[in-house]
């Protein structure tokens, strides 16, 4: 990965929320193809990181591009916005399936508004994504039908749809019964050996060290470790990052 070419560039990233700040100075970049998780306690400014990426939060303050695409303007305009949103998934907690619409007719929705496509075409690659996650059999089913892992699928499918170039996860299990994660994260792990650039805030330290490159390790709104996640999350330097993998039970031996 020394040589990809960055995805993401952040430098000096900012983010308050009144008189808060919950990002205070982030840089760091993520590479095209590489597999970057975010960890830490929660209100250490996860979650608004990854939104910040896909313009869901405007930043306050540093620099912040996206597939070529700058973010640090308040203003960004429909035509770059819609550009963002083709160039770039998100998959969130709660999966946000719209409940009156089939399995199907929510992946070819953001195809046919967000790109132009025929409605054939949006079917035709809809069917690829249920497959490839494992889901062909439920296009004609509703959210309501689906177990939770089987919706956090059909979301992740939902995303590829539009083709990014970048997918980000923000803890797609924390809302899993424990015996339905695994299904999500071998779908996350096969992206990952596709060469998906992924960006995944997650608690799951295993799948972390075992599938991410690198790891950021953030608190109070700043990065208080980052580099390989195998070196990171066996051997971390930090007395906080000692602190925050003990309470997961996760060694660091």
């Amino acid at each position: 990965m020394e040589n990809a070419t960055p995805t993401i560039t952040f430098e000096n990233l900012q983010k308050n929320f009144g008189s808060l700040q919950v990002l205070q100075g982030i840089t760091g970049t993520v590479n095209q193809g590489e597999v970057v998780a975010v960890i830490g306690s929660s209100g250490c400014g996860k979650s608004t990181l990854l939104r910040c990426f896909n313009r869901l939060e405007k930043i306050d303050g540093g620099q912040l591009v996206v597939s070529g695409i700058d973010l640090s303007p308040p203003n960004l305009s429909r035509t770059r916005l819609r550009q963002l949103r083709t160039e770039v998934g998100m998959v969130f907690q709660q999966f946000n399936l719209f409940p009156h619409l089939s399995v199907l007719e929510n992946l070819i929705l953001a195809p046919q508004k967000v790109l132009g496509k025929s409605r054939q075409e949006s079917i035709q690659q809809a069917r690829f994504y249920l497959e490839k996650v494992g889901l062909s059999e439920k296009a004609t089913a509703y959210p309501q039908q689906l177990s939770g892992g089987q919706k956090q699928r059909v979301a992740i499918a939902r995303s590829l749809c539009v083709n990014p170039k970048v997918m980000l996860f923000d803890e797609p299990t924390s809302a899993l019964d424990p015996e339905l994660v695994g299904e999500v994260l071998r779908v996350m792990q096969q992206l990952a050996e596709e060469g998906m650039t992924m960006v995944v805030v997650t608690h799951e330290m295993l799948f972390a060290r075992e599938v991410a490159h690198r790891v950021l390790f953030l608190h109070q709104g700043k990065v208080e470790e980052s580099g390989s996640a195998r070196e990171v999350l066996t051997n971390p330097q930090s007395e906080r990052l000692r602190g925050f993998l003990s309470r997961l039970n996760l060694s660091v031996e």
